[in-house]
């Protein structure tokens, strides 16, 4: 579409926000809290860029919202552009200073409880002009964020094994067994992974990290079957249910602290060695232009972890 003087009408950044984030939720509310803008608002700049473009993006029914063929096609050109233009701001930003503007940083809900003391500490105290935003997702939707540029760098497990993101390894860290309090197992010392073929091990549900981990170390001891009888949403209740009897899990070292004190009702027991265990890391964007502070926030990391129960790595 063409204003009066002849020139054809640009898009603005917000009306390819506010379409984008439609195209994800496909709901206008939840899209308009997404990005933090009044429904009415989001509204407006989806028809706003309909009228620019000339073209229907949305089929809005009143039940849900369904992109049009055209939608479908110019909602990888809208997240295209966006992803850009957060690179280009990502790029002033290092240019200005290290260590200062917005941080997003992504975490898993496996590691979040346990780490983000130590790494909001040690940012508040080395890093006081960093604006760390904090998203706890699960794996899959934390690395859709770094590709789309929604998330600037992430603390998870890996290997992720994923074209275009650079791991930084922090540490590995052991996996323990939980029982009840009259178990067999509980209290024991050299385990072998072998009884895990004999256990009713309950599970977090399918999507985080640790589960699949689970799952991987179930089969090295011998287990064909999927353990899964019980699962539960997050480590706290998957705790509590252990508690209750309904079977024992394994829980990261340094989960163990919190989550074990809150009940009377548990044991614990460690693997022979080498027992099992898993990495954490952080993930960047090959080629980020904060790469170097990325590094640098690492090997800081590396030293404030020495405190709790890991094995932290030297820098590769």
């Amino acid at each position: 579409m063409t204003s009066s003087n002849g020139k054809r009408k640009q898009p603005s950044l917000a009306q390819l926000r506010a379409f984008a984030a439609v195209a994800e939720h496909l709901h206008f509310r939840d899209a308009a809290a997404a990005i933090g803008m009044s429904q009415p608002a989001l509204s407006g700049a989806v028809s706003a860029l309909e009228e620019t473009l000339g073209v229907t993006l949305l089929e809005r029914t009143t039940r849900k919202v369904l992109l049009s063929p055209a939608g479908e096609r110019l909602a990888v050109r809208a997240k295209a552009v966006l992803a850009a233009v957060g690179a280009l701001l990502e790029e002033a930003e290092a240019v200005r200073a290290p260590f200062t503007g917005v941080l997003r940083l992504g975490v898993i809900p496996t590691v979040a409880p346990y780490l983000l003391p130590t790494v909001l500490r040690l940012v508040h105290e080395r890093y006081p002009d960093l604006d760390l935003q904090v998203h706890e997702e699960q794996t899959g939707s934390l690395l859709d964020g770094l590709h789309s540029g929604r998330l600037d760098l992430l603390l998870l497990a890996v290997p992720l094994g994923v074209p275009g993101v650079v791991e930084l390894p922090l540490f590995d860290e052991d996996f323990v067994l939980v029982t009840p309090l009259d178990h067999w197992l509980g209290g024991r010392e050299g385990i072998a992974r072998e009884a895990l073929k004999e256990l009713n091990l309950l599970l977090l549900d399918e999507g985080h990290c640790l589960r699949d981990q689970a799952l991987d170390i179930c089969r090295e001891a011998g287990r064909e079957d999927a353990p899964v009888t019980t699962t539960a949403a997050g480590l706290s209740t998957l705790v509590q249910l252990v508690a209750g009897g309904l079977g024992c899990t394994l829980l990261p070292r340094t989960a163990l602290k919190l989550e074990t004190t809150r009940s009377s009702q548990l044991l614990t027991g460690a693997f022979a060695e080498p027992a099992p265990s898993r990495r954490v890391a952080l993930a960047m964007r090959a080629g980020a232009a904060r790469a170097a502070e990325y590094e640098e926030l690492a090997a800081a990391l590396r030293e404030a972890l020495c405190a709790l129960p890991v094995r932290v790595l030297e820098a590769p």
